[in-house]
């Protein structure tokens, strides 16, 4: 049985007749077109799925696509705006906080998350939320420069 549902995503207003049971993480990729949200484990353990609700990080391989309906929903391609990166991308390049580039978008929309409900976090904080998010490829003291440097950025520098 299929339901309409309307939400916002990156900020537009969206309307799909679909299955309520599917998860965000497929509507994303398949109806929208939205590669940026990787799949990586399914079970909400990785990060790699990361996208915003109601500017709160939750894990799209989870979410059924019924439970939105009325929300919020930020991907990473909706972070930028007119054209300009937003500074958690920019310190990601600025720091080379990515190799293979697989977990990065999950990495961005976590620290972007943390910025959000936590302007000026220490080391600690950031490690401990970024904690959530897996990387293979051993960029971890790059991403934790690059989410410091954004929220410098995000402070006005300081």
């Amino acid at each position: 049985m299929e339901d309409i549902i309307r939400f916002e995503l990156n900020g537009k207003s969206e309307e799909l007749q679909i299955d309520p049971n599917l998860t965000l993480l497929w509507v994303l990729r398949d109806h929208f077109g939205l590669t940026g949200t990787k799949f990586g484990c399914g079970i909400g353990l990785c990060g790699a799925c990361a996208v915003h609700m109601d500017n709160m990080k939750v894990p799209s391989c989870l979410l059924r696509v019924g439970n939105i309906n009325g929300r919020k929903i930020t991907t990473i391609e909706g972070l930028s705006r007119e054209g300009e990166l937003h500074p958690v991308q920019k310190a990601f390049i600025k720091h080379d906080a990515l190799q293979c580039g697989f977990c990065t978008s999950g990495m961005i929309m976590s620290a972007s998350g943390l910025l959000i409900k936590n302007p000026k976090p220490d080391r600690e904080e950031i490690i401990q939320e970024m904690d959530h998010n897996l990387c293979r490829c051993g960029a971890h003291t790059r991403i934790i420069d690059a989410v410091l440097t954004a929220s410098e950025e995000m402070n006005g520098g300081k």
